[in-house]
């Protein structure tokens, strides 16, 4: 990709002189704010992320030219209020990707991707010093983060300063240890004398710790689980349509049976 080649031009500067007519011409586009796209932006980024997840090149393209519309459409309602424009954006993002690359742009040595990640997130606290804004770590995690993924930034994050297991071992430890601690809140208690606020804590702090041994593991949990989940649907869509072929009926048949259609599916898989 050569950024000086002449086609890359002509594409961004045909995508805003497009925005700037639908601003101006198309009822909807006028209408728009930021806060009415920004529902539509978080839907983007899932139809994206389904896309990787299915390898398939063509709807990627498709979802990152949805999501591209959506940056230089907020950028337009931000230059229309006189807050910045594109070009803006652009160089805001050129500079802050040169101060946290010093060891590409600056004298710094960094040996290996962690260590580029501890500087960036150092950078990060550093940045924030400056803005004199009260900088701390876990500060840049957005509180409406999913639950899994806010894990893995927290742990990354802590990590980027140094607080950190040794070991994936330690963490196994400490796995082995919430789940002892998860069973304790149940073990040999009736239903009724369960404290479920309880077990809730220590389910939460087991799922925490699953999630420190993947990042250790250099495993992506989301990643792990959604392929779980479409493991799943794919299996349990073999036993719907197989069992009604045969003149079976969902809710109708017994574990049995239905593990039946489901130890094929898992056989037809492998």
């Amino acid at each position: 990709m050569n950024p000086t080649d002449e086609k890359y031009t002509l594409a961004f500067q045909r995508i805003l002189q497009i925005m700037n007519e639908l601003r101006e011409q198309c009822p909807w586009d006028k209408k728009q704010t930021i806060q009415s796209l920004r529902h539509l932006t978080i839907e983007e980024t899932y139809e994206l992320s389904d896309a990787i997840m299915n390898q398939d090149w063509q709807e990627i393209k498709n979802e990152l030219g949805d999501i591209f519309l959506h940056l230089v459409f907020y950028a337009k309602i931000a230059a229309e209020n006189q807050a910045f424009d594109i070009a803006d954006v652009i160089h805001h993002l050129a500079e802050k990707l040169i101060r946290r690359h010093p060891h590409i742009y600056g004298n710094v040595k960094a040996e290996d991707d962690e260590a580029v990640k501890r500087n960036w997130e150092l950078i990060k606290l550093q940045e924030k010093n400056g803005k004199q804004q009260e900088a701390t770590v876990l500060g840049g995690v957005p509180k409406s983060l999913p639950a899994m993924v806010k894990a893995m930034r927290i742990q990354e994050k802590a990590r980027g300063v140094g607080f950190d297991w040794e070991n994936r071992a330690q963490v196994w430890e400490k796995v082995e240890e919430e789940m002892q601690e998860f069973q304790e809140t149940y073990q040999n208690l009736p239903d009724e004398q369960i404290d479920h606020a309880h077990a809730e804590e220590e389910f939460g702090d087991l799922i925490f710790a699953l999630i420190n041994y993947a990042r250790f593991m250099n495993i992506n949990p989301e990643t792990a689980l959604e392929k779980t989940n479409r493991k799943f649907i794919h299996r349990f869509s073999y036993l719907e349509t197989e069992s009604k072929k045969d003149g079976k009926k969902m809710g109708e048949m017994t574990l049995a049976e239905m593990d039946e259609y489901w130890n094929k599916a898992k056989q037809l898989s492998r």
